[in-house]
């Protein structure tokens, strides 16, 4: 038997109750900023999908299409170039409206399938078809690798840097460099040396400027001029292979002389320190 409320109206329920069954919980609300990163993740599980079908799959069933592993290996790290302009507008987006609660959560999430998983499946297959590579050993390369990035982002939650730095090699820019080492197509010894020192770096205390300003438009013009280095590439366009090779070696040049700039400038900054120590000594 229902017992009811005789002064309560029928049919009637409180408005603010309507609301809060209505209203969506502000941590579950998608901003434009966090469309963007989720663009982020989508394309570094693709990468990983081209990876797989033009590259792995023609390798173990022993089909001889080169044609079809060069257009698939280069949209896979066209994809990587991708999430890497998302995860740039994101954080400019972020910054100029607003983010949801949960991005900083999807941000890291996001960078660590285009940033961690993709590069390093991408060494791992490197490991599988390459005929001078041994696979095993091309597999502890690609475990770093995805363990690098894993314990760079984990260490970024965590640690607070002063502004306009990150401390390590950024992720997006540690991915780029990695896939660069193996499309230079270096003997297999060169190849995980330089793997290894990339992953080292992302864990290192090494600080690399945040990509604001100018130095965001200058990453984004890179990425576009990576996009189409490739473009050419794939479709075997005269000189592309080595116009290729040039912008993977510009790109391991940047990653050694970004940490020698930023070691200098912490040297002259200690320098200037102690000097304005012992000027403030002096009667």
């Amino acid at each position: 038997m229902t017992v009811t409320d005789p002064e309560a109206q029928p049919g009637w329920v409180p408005e603010a109750i309507e609301d809060d069954e209505e209203e969506m919980p502000l941590s579950l609300r998608l901003s434009i900023a966090d469309t963007l990163t989720l663009g982020n993740a989508t394309c570094g599980f693709m990468a990983v999908y081209f990876t797989t079908t033009g590259i792995l799959i023609p390798h173990l069933t022993g089909s001889q299409e080169t044609g079809m592993a060069r257009h698939s290996a280069a949209t896979a790290v066209i994809l990587m170039l991708c999430a890497a302009v998302f995860d740039l507008f994101d954080g400019l987006v972020a910054r100029k409206l607003r983010s949801s609660p949960m991005g900083a959560e999807l941000d890291n999430l996001s960078d660590l399938i285009s940033f961690g998983l993709a590069p390093a499946y991408f060494v791992l297959v490197y490991g599988m078809v390459a005929n001078d590579a041994h696979q095993r050993v091309a597999a502890v390369g690609a475990i770093v690798v995805l363990l690098a990035v894993v314990l760079r982002l984990a260490r970024f939650s965590c640690v607070t840097v002063k502004d306009g730095t990150f401390q390590g090699m950024p992720s997006p820019f540690g991915a780029l460099t990695v896939v660069s080492i193996v499309l230079l197509e270096l003997p297999f010894e060169a190849t995980l040396l330089a793997i290894l020192g990339t992953a080292w770096l992302m864990v290192s205390r090494v600080e690399y400027p945040k990509p604001r300003g100018p130095l965001a438009v200058a990453m984004l013009s890179w990425i576009v001029s990576a996009m189409g280095l490739l473009a050419a590439w794939a479709f075997d366009a005269p000189g592309g292979q080595l116009l290729l090779q040039a912008g993977c070696a510009l790109q391991l040049v940047l990653g050694a002389v970004i940490p020698l700039f930023a070691t200098a400038r912490r040297v002259n900054n200690f320098r200037d320190n102690r000097r304005e120590a012992r000027a403030a000594q002096l009667p």
